[in-house]
């Protein structure tokens, strides 16, 4: 078995592989004042409440944009699951050339989600993934990393407003009823909700009329799914796409 783990600023996202198939996957809070140890008992024992023992686990993957994290989960690999992992970093094997004018640039998440993305559908895709920021990542036709586009998420515009408008309360991010709020709650809810689907479709028609193919749009991270369903552009959501793309990097570099 395999053990993926992508490690956000917001949620570490972890899976298990039994060949190509994802078998479990959990998603965690990030918190970079756990130690190797504490991640360890963790990971240990959620995998056992599923009947999944560390013996079993004989290679590891991560990818993470967490820089102080990234050596405290490498080691916690290591010691709990007695396997090397391979790591998302420059020079790893991931079958696509990165056009960005700096490659280290490009977070690591976002080269995995444009490799699953692509091997999935061989054709341009655009991925956007709801996590921190809501990023959005283009691939061409020849599956080239072509750049992006990084707004802000939307758990953090939601924060930000609760912080900075002393008036406004702190909300839940559920689709209102109607677009007109009645109540300063539904007015807030259907600015992120609505706000955030304008966004989304704002931003891929242009990036379309930019690389003048038509690309497939696919969405994942956790708030996908709220969103996909009142966007005109997402065409398919795929909350497990990071885990299957890390997957894929993997078998590449074992």
């Amino acid at each position: 078995m395999l053990i993926a783990v992508d490690v956000g600023n917001t949620n570490i996202a972890f899976g298990i592989f039994a060949g190509e198939e994802l078998i479990n996957q959990w998603r965690i809070g990030t918190d970079k004042t756990k130690t190797g140890d504490e991640y360890g008992v963790l990971f240990r024992n959620l995998l056992g409440l599923k009947g999944i023992g560390s013996a079993s686990i004989k290679g590891a993957v991560i990818s993470c944009v967490v820089p102080p994290l990234l050596q405290v989960i490498v080691r916690m690999v290591k010691t709990y699951f007695d396997v090397n992992p391979v790591v998302i970093e420059p020079g790893i094997k991931t079958g696509m050339s990165i056009l960005y004018k700096d490659p280290k640039e490009v977070g690591a998440d976002r080269i995995v989600n444009g490799v699953a993305a692509f091997h999935e559908y061989k054709r341009s895709v655009i991925v956007v993934d709801f996590g921190t920021a809501t990023t959005f990542d283009c691939i061409s036709e020849k599956g080239e990393y072509l750049g992006g586009t990084i707004a802000p998420g939307l758990v953090i515009s939601a924060e930000a407003l609760f912080e900075a408008a002393s008036k406004l309360p702190k909300v839940e991010i559920v689709r209102p009823k109607t677009v007109i709020g009645k109540t300063t709650i539904e007015s807030i809810q259907s600015g992120l909700v609505y706000g955030y689907a304008g966004l989304v479709d704002g931003i891929v028609t242009r990036i379309k009329k930019e690389i003048g193919t038509n690309p497939k749009v696919i969405a994942t991270g956790g708030l996908a799914n709220l969103i996909a369903g009142e966007s005109l552009t997402i065409e398919k959501v795929d909350e497990f796409l990071t885990l299957k793309g890390l997957r894929l990097i993997y078998e590449w570099n074992r």
